[in-house]
C-alpha cells in the first residue's frame, strides 16, 4: 500500500499549523522546520516563517531546551546522558544541548539520583530481596545506562544494594560503555 503523502499548504495555511503545532506542545526550531518543510507548497518560505515565529518569541530553541531538560529532571529522574540524548533527537543543536542538560543538572547529586530511580523502578521489592541473582544487577546496569546514567556512578551505587558485589569488576572494563 502506497504511503499518503500530505497535503501542501500556501503560505497562510502553514502559518496557521505552524501555530497550531506550538500551540500544542513546545517544537525546537530543527523539529519545526522538519515538520513544515514536509506541508510546505514553496521550502523558501519555512525559514522566513521560522524568523518570524522567532521574532515573535514563540520560538526559542534555549527556553526549549532547558524546559525540556527540568522537566525530565523533574518527573522522570533520568540522567544527563539520556536528556542530552533526547534533545538532539528532537533536533535541539548538541552544543546548546549539552550546554543546557550540565546548567540544569548543575546542582545535582547523580548518585542520589540513581538511588531515586532504582527506589521507584523497584518499589515492590524489599532492599534486601533486590539483585539477588547476578543477571538482575546485570539488568539494572542496563537499565540504568540507558537512562543516562554514567558507568562510574552507577557502579558506585549498584556496589551498596548489591549481594554479590565482586560481579560489578566485570562491567567496570567493559568499553561498551564508557564513563
Amino acid at each position: 500500500m502506497a504511503e499518503r503523502k500530505p497535503r501542501t499548504l500556501d503560505d497562510g495555511a502553514l502559518w496557521a499549523y505552524a501555530l497550531r503545532l506550538l500551540s500544542g506542545r513546545a517544537h525546537s526550531q530543527g523539529e519545526l522546520r522538519e515538520k513544515l518543510r514536509r506541508r510546505a507548497e514553496r521550502g523558501a518560505v519555512v525559514d522566513e516563517l521560522l524568523a518570524r515565529l522567532k521574532e515573535y518569541g514563540y520560538l526559542d530553541d534555549r527556553k526549549f531546551a532547558e524546559t525540556f531538560a527540568a522537566a525530565r529532571l523533574a518527573n522522570e529522574k533520568l540522567g544527563k546522558g539520556r536528556v542530552v540524548r533526547d534533545l538532539r533527537q528532537r533536533r535541539v543543536a548538541p552544543g546548546l544541548a549539552e550546554q543546557t542538560v550540565r546548567q540544569v543538572y548543575q546542582d545535582v547529586n547523580e548518585e542520589a539520583l540513581i538511588e531515586d530511580w532504582i527506589r521507584r523502578k523497584y518499589r515492590l521489592a524489599s532492599r534486601e530481596d533486590l539483585f539477588q541473582q547476578d543477571k538482575d544487577l546485570a539488568a539494572a546496569y542496563r537499565r540504568l545506562l540507558r537512562a543516562g546514567f554514567r558507568s562510574g556512578e552507577i557502579l558506585r551505587v549498584l556496589r551498596r544494594f548489591a549481594r554479590n558485589p565482586e560481579l560489578l569488576d566485570s562491567f567496570e572494563g567493559d568499553a561498551a560503555y564508557p564513563d
